[in-house]
């Protein structure tokens, strides 16, 4: 299962950079917005599992 969250994790850091890049060309805040959201989301799974990790060595 930790796997599958660190998988999870990088997959919506590149779909928030892509979104974030996307917004940024075109001149759509919004999406830009949410690229950054989901890049954070993705940040904060893979700090989370970073943390499980540390706690199970």
């Amino acid at each position: 299962m930790a796997g599958d969250e660190k998988v999870q994790a990088k997959v919506e850091q590149a779909k928030g950079k892509v979104e974030e890049t996307a917004g940024k060309a075109v001149g759509n805040e919004q999406l830009n917005a949410e690229g950054r959201a989901d890049q954070a989301k993705g940040d904060a799974r893979q700090a989370k599992e970073k943390i499980k990790d540390a706690l199970t060595d």
